[in-house]
């Protein structure tokens, strides 16, 4: 048996809602990474959307979405991880893909390895923070780097 979807196409038995549709075009990665998961586990956005904590309408619009202006925020990306059962940096990965960004999980070998990863919470959190927040982290640093600045280069 099949059914209307739409574009006039048949969807097939078995076949998720949301998945012929993102085979009809060129998928970005997160499309093909939420396509494949479902496929391989036989669930449906609902299955992924209680698994992770989302809104069922999250998991449908980022596995149909074509064109993905900016990457998912950080806790859309975690609980996506969840829902799929699939490690978050592989969902980040192919979210900053998806919208022409890449993302490098692999912290640089050698002393720099922690601050390495204290850049990566600063930038992947700066879209959690208010307005206001911002401005204060802003000036925070802004007063850091002048302090580093004036410091004597022997001292």
């Amino acid at each position: 048996m099949t059914t209307q979807v739409p574009g006039g196409r048949q969807r097939q038995p078995g076949e998720h809602p949301g998945e012929g549709a993102a085979t009809g075009h060129a998928e970005n990665p997160l499309q093909r990474l939420i396509r494949e998961r479902l496929r391989e586990r036989g669930w449906s956005y609902g299955d992924v959307a209680r698994r992770g904590g989302l809104p069922r309408s999250t998991v449908y619009t980022l596995a149909t979405t074509r064109n993905l202006v900016r990457p998912p925020r950080p806790a859309t990306i975690d609980a996506l991880a969840r829902g799929l059962d699939v490690p978050v940096s592989a969902v980040r990965a192919v979210a900053a893909e998806s919208t022409g960004l890449h993302y490098y999980d692999e912290a640089p070998a050698g002393p720099g390895q922690q601050g390495s990863r204290e850049r990566e919470l600063l930038i992947a959190s700066i879209d959690e923070l208010s307005p206001e927040d911002r401005r204060h982290v802003a000036a925070l640093v802004e007063s850091l780097r002048n302090r580093s600045a004036s410091k004597p280069a022997d001292g």
